[in-house]
């Protein structure tokens, strides 16, 4: 089952497709998420699951292979992977973040020549925004795109791509002249193309890092999506829609974290007592679960809003990806502590999802970043 099935009410729909990919995560690849982690290794048991549900292709068109599903499906999907393993639902959604411009704006022959491989899971695909100068400051970006006879030749350096190598495909955004922006869809076979030292993270290591080199590489003209000047407004719009997924991977995280902090205090026992008996552990639970559930309806009604096309969805977007990301800290945290001295091993995953959702208040726009575009909205800037 690759999407909700149309023929039964939606929400009943979701909830049983939110339970087959929860009996996916829990029997296909939580029993690899500590090795994952372990040697730093794309998780490729969480990838053959994903091809066995279709999900790999699960937020891409029918007509291109995917599975049609709405927002609300790729959340779940995402939430629900995270809950046992950070990178293996990263692996899983930067295809998905990747593609949503070219998805969204590309010409139907260059969706057809990129989308379908990556919907079957053959490769991935990455989104390449960030530069070693900075990630949020798009006018100080220095890659740029010069048009060539047949084409256009990109010159410059973009950091932090994860997927990478695992990807043959690589969004990237490009100066057009002084003030305009282009999305460029670069192959990894294109010359001039090439992959810098992996990084060493401290979490999610399962998703490799690694900056990309573009050194004069001409890519055919028929690569650019859509206008070769609106790239940042396309890039924007993907921000809507892709904030949403890196809440989902938090949410997640939190809910694993939580569900690991519960198992844990109950059967722990002192003083002749379970742990889970004690005052302080049960109002540090409640707080957690109190955080889980709102970061959990604060993401979905973000959800709802970018699928109305509201002119609130950004904003929301952004809220939702503070608050979850936040409380995958908070969480994740006060998980470990709940182990006390075990928490702070590799024996038990709460050490794992502490490690692995700190990234969530960086990428995608720092929090900071966040609650200015937040506030920006408050006061109808």
């Amino acid at each position: 089952m690759t999407q909700p099935d149309s023929t039964m009410n939606h929400d009943a729909a979701l909830d049983e497709f939110r339970s087959q990919v929860r009996r996916l995560a829990e029997r296909e690849i939580a029993p690899h998420a500590a090795a994952v982690d372990d040697d730093a290794r794309l998780p490729v048991e969480a990838i053959d699951a994903f091809r066995s549900m279709g999900l790999c292709g699960l937020a891409f068109p029918e007509r291109l292979g995917g599975g049609d599903g709405d927002l609300m499906a790729q959340v779940l999907a995402v939430e629900e992977v995270a809950r046992v393993c950070g990178s293996s639902a990263l692996v899983m959604l930067i295809p998905w973040a990747a593609l949503t411009p070219l998805i969204r704006f590309g010409s139907a022959a260059l969706q057809e020549e990129i989308v379908p491989a990556v919907a079957a899971g053959k490769h991935g695909a990455s989104f390449c925004l960030t530069e070693p100068g900075g990630g949020s400051d798009l006018p100080g970006l220095k890659t740029r795109a010069e048009r060539v006879p047949g084409g256009w030749r990109l010159q410059g350096q973009k950091r932090f791509i994860s997927n990478v190598g695992w990807s043959a495909w690589y969004a990237v955004l490009a100066k057009v002249g002084d003030k305009a922006y282009g999305v460029f869809m670069v192959h990894r076979d294109d010359p001039g193309f090439s992959i810098g030292r992996h990084e060493r993270k401290m979490g999610v290591r399962g998703s490799p890092l690694a900056d990309i080199f573009l050194d004069q590489c001409v890519v055919p003209d028929h690569r650019v999506v859509g206008d070769p000047e609106r790239g940042y407004h396309y890039m924007m719009e993907t921000l809507t829609y892709t904030r949403p997924l890196v809440s989902a991977q938090a949410l997640g995280l939190a809910q694993g974290a939580l569900d690991e902090a519960v198992r844990y205090t109950a059967g722990r026992t002192q003083f002749n007592s379970p742990v889970s008996r004690f005052q302080m552990v049960r109002g540090m639970v409640a707080d957690m679960t109190i955080a889980v559930e709102a970061a959990r309806a604060l993401l979905y009604r973000a959800v709802s809003i970018a699928g109305a096309n509201d002119d609130r969805a950004r904003s929301f977007a952004s809220m939702a990806k503070t608050f979850c990301s936040d409380t995958a800290m908070s969480v994740t945290s006060d998980a470990v502590q709940l182990h006390g001295g075990y928490g702070y091993t590799k024996d038990y995953a709460v050490e794992r999802m502490m490690r692995d959702a700190k990234v969530s208040q960086i990428w995608e726009g720092t929090n900071q970043i966040q609650r200015l575009l937040v506030a920006k909205h408050a006061f109808h800037d």
